[in-house]
């Protein structure tokens, strides 16, 4: 397994220490998942530097990669509602989309039909790992607030606007768009997957 490869697992080894130290909910625990996501994407933007610069970009690498990054933003979110600080029904709509994504993928490179792929996904993943990174902060500063007992101006604006939530509601509009693009870019893989699906779990076949 090449260093960009190696990267991408280190990513995925990465995301369960995210999740573990959100859930401690302590100050310096919160500190540390931002530290630790913030290590695990730098691998992102570095396994995909190394890979294009020493020319070893793998079929393997091409589909590890952006699942890595699922991962990883997909279990961040899950935590994110588990502390109450994202709405579930868009972390549904976010993990739909991508799983779907995902296996339209390996179904696409099992008949040989690679997924036709545009810019927009990459910023899709952007304003993904934007919305984390300024969550995390949040937790980080709600973090202070609440060891020195005050509640200032700007946490009272924040829930009175409801801003993060109003931030979630772009990143999920943004995020079920670039879905609908890709279907309608690779309707004709999509169609036989579909197919496939139905053939598989079709009435006749669950009763046999």
């Amino acid at each position: 397994m090449g260093l960009p490869n190696q990267l991408t697992v280190l990513r995925m080894v990465l995301t369960p220490l995210v999740g573990y130290f959100l859930l401690r909910e302590s100050l310096a625990d919160r500190y540390l998942a931002l530290v630790v996501f913030l290590l695990a994407s730098l691998t992102d933007w570095y396994d995909g530097y190394i890979a294009r610069k020493m020319g070893v970009m793998t079929r393997w690498g091409k589909f590890l990669d952006p699942l890595a990054d699922k991962i990883l933003v997909i279990t961040t979110f899950c935590i994110f509602v588990w502390l109450g600080v994202v709405k579930a029904w868009m972390v549904v709509v976010i993990a739909g989309r991508d799983i779907f994504m995902t296996l339209l993928r390996v179904y696409g490179d099992w008949k040989r039909e690679p997924v036709v792929t545009s810019m927009s996904a990459k910023w899709k993943t952007a304003g993904q790992m934007a919305a984390i990174y300024i969550i995390l902060l949040y937790l980080v500063l709600q973090g202070h607030t609440l060891a020195a007992g005050a509640n200032p101006a700007w946490l009272v604006w924040l829930q009175q606007t409801k801003a993060l939530d109003k931030m979630m509601l772009v990143v999920t509009f943004i995020t079920l768009a670039t879905g609908i693009q890709y279907l309608l870019e690779n309707w004709r893989l999509v169609r036989h997957f579909i197919l496939a699906c139905f053939r598989v779990f079709a009435p006749g076949n669950l009763a046999k």
